[in-house]
């Protein structure tokens, strides 16, 4: 409301234009109006009325003047201007750091006379490549575990079947070359499902897997080891290998072969 009021007097004041020769002309119509003769007194009364107008109309124009250049010489209020809060921008915390990161634990190793040494292959094996055997819906391939020493070996037998099997029986025999001796067995698919045997026999050691009747085998790449210590001496699987017997919908096939080194 007051910045209207404002706004609205200093456009009068600078509108207004004082009429100065008209002002002089009613002065000087005043004045030279007719003289009273019979009294000296009226004339310098309204002499002094005249002058007196004359000064009260100054006096007017001079207020007005003093109040409209004050009001023009008010300087409009200055408009707030509402700085705006810059905020910093967003910085997004690391994630925080464990006071004890986990450590790598390296695989054990594998030591002479462990019953069940780390196996180094799973279900999920490579087709086997060296030495390979083939019959019906069987590949199979024979190789010495890269954990081997010259203490102890692991001798893999790498199976994969494109059908199922109801019927399964792998046999690895390895020569008795003095101090050969079993270490135990391992295979991909459950132990469970197998009956595992390991005797001498004909001068060797003789591992055998057979399925438990009502048992199947599924379709893929299965992995079975025979490991045993080496004995006295630096030992060759010359004279080592295998054999599978399966039976599946498309009937009934075999494979056999050797252990070749993996180095």
């Amino acid at each position: 409301m007051n910045e209207d009021i404002n706004r609205r007097l200093r456009e009068a004041a600078e509108a207004h234009r004082p009429d100065r020769a008209r002002m002089l002309a009613r002065v000087e119509r005043g004045m030279a109006g007719p003289a009273v003769r019979h009294r000296a007194r009226p004339f310098a009364r309204s002499g002094t009325r005249v002058v007196l107008a004359g000064l009260a109309a100054g006096g007017i124009l001079t207020t007005g003047g003093l109040a409209v250049a004050a009001i023009v010489a008010t300087p409009p209020p200055k408009p707030t201007v509402t700085t705006p809060t810059t905020l910093p921008p967003a910085v997004s915390s690391p994630p925080p750091k464990s006071a004890h990161p986990t450590p790598v634990v390296p695989p054990p190793a594998t030591t002479p006379g462990s019953a069940r040494p780390t196996p180094s292959a799973t279900a999920t094996s490579p087709s086997p490549t060296a030495g390979e055997s083939r019959n019906g819906p069987l590949r199979s391939a024979g190789s010495l575990d890269a954990k081997s020493t010259v203490y102890w070996t692991q001798s893999n037998l790498a199976l994969k079947t494109t059908q199922p099997l109801t019927s399964l029986t792998i046999e690895i025999r390895i020569v008795q070359t003095g101090g050969t001796k079993n270490t135990g067995t391992w295979q991909t698919l459950p132990g469970d499902d197998f009956t595992v045997t390991v005797q001498e026999a004909g001068g060797a050691l003789v591992y055998r897997w057979v399925l438990k009747p009502g048992l199947t085998v599924p379709a893929g790449n299965h992995e079975f080891a025979a490991q045993f210590n080496n004995g006295a001496g630096v030992r060759k699987a010359t004279g080592d290998g295998y054999r599978v017997d399966a039976q599946g919908s498309g009937g009934s096939a075999s494979v056999r072969g050797g252990f070749v080194p993996t180095r």
